[in-house]
């Protein structure tokens, strides 16, 4: 066991998929010399040389579709996105070159591409550099989706990530990135990368949530229970394939579904969630589906964030909402 930020967590991951395999390629602005804008990448350039760490040009585009090239020639590329809100330059290559071309060969084309994002807000930072994009991806069919949120995990499903042979776009919560906890080295104990986990047990009402809000959650949960409620917390870590069996089998359970997500509401990644519960779970509700997110505006500027980010009471608000039924 080791304690480490989520930062450090992804640059130790990257590390050893680099010396387990010398095709793993890392690539984006900024990622060599100066180590990422976060310091995710920090060291590696200087272990691994200039040509399995490539500072780019400012490109998204061009790096996605340098990734692409690179994959079909054997190389498995990891494409940093600099901050979430410059991926949509990159769009067209990865909706209709990255996720299509697998099945456009019948499968003979394999396409290991992981695109990591930093997300979501909470870092004071300008525009265009707190977007939360994942519904675009996972409405995008041949996208593996995913989001990490706590350093063990975000250890294990880069690694994960890297090995599979689908493209994979890759969350991390940039607000979490310097939080610390303790990482298993040991992949035995790993849960499979596509697979929910349910982070805190309970029996009254179901929290879904990822990436940035799971922490949230948490702390809801502990707020709920000075009232006599117990709130499970499940981490869905994979959004697309989502892991509906398990999701199903909390809310059946606990009869009751509270969706979060920092992304606006409105068409958000819980809408899908929270009409796959209810169709799978509709005679086990004490109460409808809720959801808590984002209003449906654009991120404001960072003095106003506090305002638009799901928090602690915005969450209890919709769990009063849930028991109100």
């Amino acid at each position: 066991m080791s304690i480490l930020t989520m930062a450090k967590a992804l640059n130790e991951g990257m590390r050893k998929a680099m010396e387990d395999d010398p095709k793993v390629l890392v690539m984006g602005e900024d990622v060599g010399k100066l180590g990422g804008v976060f310091r995710v990448t920090d060291g590696l350039q200087k272990d691994f040389g200039e040509q399995r760490v490539i500072d780019t040009p400012l490109a998204e585009s061009g790096i996605v579709g340098t990734a692409i090239g690179l994959a079909l020639r054997g190389y498995r590329p990891v494409c940093e996105i600099q901050f979430d809100g410059f991926v949509f330059p990159a769009a067209d290559q990865i909706i209709t070159q990255l996720a299509k071309m697998p099945l456009r060969s019948l499968g003979k084309l394999r396409l290991p591409v992981v695109v990591r994002i930093p997300c979501g807000g909470g870092i004071g930072a300008v525009e265009h550099h707190s977007e939360s994009p994942e519904a675009y991806f996972t409405h995008t069919a041949g996208l593996r989706v995913v989001a990490c949120s706590n350093p063990a995990d975000a250890y294990t499903m880069i690694q994960q990530a890297i090995r599979c042979d689908d493209p994979v776009i890759f969350f991390e919560p940039k607000r979490r990135y310097w939080e610390k906890a303790e990482v298993d080295v040991d992949p035995s104990g790993w849960t499979p990368f596509d697979e929910a986990k349910v982070v805190r047990p309970g029996t009254d009402l179901t929290l879904l949530a990822y990436g940035p809000m799971v922490k949230t959650c948490l702390e809801a949960a502990k707020a709920a229970e000075e009232d006599g409620r117990s709130l499970e917390v499940v981490d869905l870590r994979s959004l697309n394939p989502l892991d509906t069996a398990r999701v199903v089998e909390s809310v059946r359970r606990t009869g009751r579904c509270v969706v979060v997500h920092e992304a606006p509401v409105f068409n958000g990644f819980g809408a899908e969630v929270a009409a796959r519960v209810t169709e799978e779970c509709f005679y086990h509700l004490e109460a409808p589906v809720l959801r808590a997110g984002g209003p449906s505006t654009p991120y404001p500027p960072s003095r106003l964030e506090d305002y638009y980010l799901p928090d602690l009471d915005r969450v209890l608000h919709a769990v009063d909402r849930a028991f109100a039924f």
